[in-house]
Order: C-alpha cells, then structure tokens, then sequence
C-alpha cells in the first residue's frame, strides 16, 4: 500500500495556534475515536501540551466491546491524565467533564480561592485528528449548533471560543493530523474509521485490508451482518461471498468492488458489523515490544 501522507497547509498552522494559546486554558480536552485510540492520538499533541492537565475523551464508545474499553481506560490514565468513555451525539459520558475538570484543576482553584477569588472561570482547549467528533462534542456541551460538523473530515478551519452551558469556555481548533504516518497500520486503522478523506484512498484496496483485518477477531460480526455461511482464509474470497449476498455484480455476473467496497466502509464506521475495536493495549504493548526487540 501506498504511503499516506495527508497534511493540508492550514494545519501547519493550527500547531502553531495550540502552541501559542496554550497559555491562555487551564486544560486540555483531546478526542480520540474509542475504535483506535493510539492511531487517533496525535503524538503531537502529547508534546505540546507537555504536563498541561488534560482529559483524554474516547468518543463513539458504543462502537467498541465494554471490556475493551475498561482496558483502554486503565492503560491511559495517570496522575495528570484523566479518561471518559463518552458519545458526543448522544451526550453520554460529557455529564463526567465538569467533575473531571474540578479534580484535576483542584489545586490551582485552591490557591485562587485562597487568595479571595469567588468566581472561577475554567477554559480548555479541544484538539483532535479530523473526523473524531470535536465539533458535535462542543455543540452537544454548547448546546446550540455553532460549530460547523459534517461527516467529513477537516470541516472546522479557525480558532473560536465557544461558552457552555457548565460555565466552561471551549476554544475550538482544527483538526489535526501529523505530517507522516510511522507504520501502515496507524494510517489504515485512520483510513478504515474515515479519519483519512477516502478521495485520497483506493478504497477497493482499503475494503480488502478491512475484510483482512476483521476476519482474523470479528470473522462472526462479518457472518452475521452479511448471512455468509463462512469466512474464508482469503479475505478477497469472503468479500467476493458478501459483494455476491448485496448483490453487488456487474454485467456478466462479476464483481463490482467499488460498490461492495463503499457499502461495507460506510457500515462499519456506521457500527453496523457490530462493536468492533481495532485497538488493543495488549496488542499495543505486544507491538512496542517487538519493535524494540528490532533496535
């Protein structure tokens, strides 16, 4: 496959911005897509916050087993770290910001009372890859539609401060997403959740890779959404069996892959092949390990 490499002009700059304006929140809100929480996490983002406290939001946690999630949540938190699982389109989890924020800005809030400081008002900055729900979070905490959203990715472009309905003030960045992807797999799981535009993609190829990928944990999910009798060892075999079940053919009985390969992309972000997690710590830390067995 291809090396991918997507970082358009303007988010360049939106780095620049979040370095900038750090200095101007308390804390960091980043989204990450519950289904691949390291290949959503820009590594940037982890440098330039620094010890800044953050909150780690994993959002469309229903598209993932809760057991996965308990795990992701255990792997990531720490002293300055705090995980909710949440769905930014139906509001769970956000009820859990305000008290989360609370404790970890409790010793500076503490010193500003001290000195007399009555009202406190708490900023934070939302940052995140493209397409992780940054905008429907802060319009689901803003309660009104104000920042633009779309199912696409890279639709927010400018720095705005949005005020909700807790009392927090919420500056709104770009999404963004590093110049380079280190490993394939990174840049696939980014691309089968959409994070990557699909008009950059051969999303033929990226349907094949998916069926690959999910035949070896979830070869049941893929049996029950699509009524086939088996999964087979080849994955171009098992998507030949599902396009022929959608009747995706073309004159002469052939497969037509574009079309198989846009349905099953768009019911797997959709969670129609069920709850699926592409990420696992345990799969992450067999990684690292072997990686730096490689050194």
């Amino acid at each position: 496959m291809a090396t991918i490499n997507w970082f358009p002009g303007h988010m360049k700059k939106t780095q620049r911005e979040i370095k900038e304006n750090l200095k101007l929140v308390d804390a960091v809100i980043e989204i990450r897509d519950a289904r691949i929480p390291r290949s959503s996490a820009n590594p940037d983002i982890d440098k330039l916050c620094g010890d800044k406290p953050r909150i780690i939001l994993l959002n469309k946690s229903d598209l993932i087993e809760q057991k996965v999630m308990k795990m992701w949540i255990k792997h990531l938190t720490s002293e300055n770290v705090k995980v909710i699982e949440a769905n930014c389109i139906t509001g769970k989890g956000l009820n859990q910001i305000k008290p989360t924020l609370d404790a970890l800005l409790k010793e500076k809030h503490d010193r500003l009372k001290s000195k007399g400081l009555v009202k406190i008002q708490v900023r934070v900055m939302v940052v995140g890859i493209p397409n992780v729900g940054k905008s429907t979070f802060i319009n689901k905490m803003a309660r009104n539609n104000i920042a633009k959203t779309g199912d696409r990715p890279g639709v927010t472009k400018s720095k705005q401060w949005i005020k909700t309905k807790m009392d927090i003030e919420m500056m709104d960045t770009p999404g963004v997403l590093w110049p380079k992807f280190e490993d394939e797999n990174t840049a696939l799981n980014l691309a089968f959740t959409g994070a990557i535009k699909d008009e950059i993609m051969d999303i033929e190829e990226l349907a094949y890779l998916l069926v690959k990928k999910l035949q070896v944990h979830n070869a049941e999910n893929l049996k029950e959404r699509y009524k086939i009798e088996e999964v087979n060892e080849e994955p171009l075999e098992t998507l030949n069996s599902i396009a022929r079940k959608r009747g995706c053919l073309i004159k002469g009985g052939e497969i037509n892959y574009n079309r198989i390969a846009v349905i099953l992309l768009d019911e797997f972000r959709g969670g129609k092949i069920g709850n699926i997690a592409l990420e696992r710590p345990d799969d992450i830390l067999e990684d690292d390990e072997k990686s730096e067995g490689e050194i």
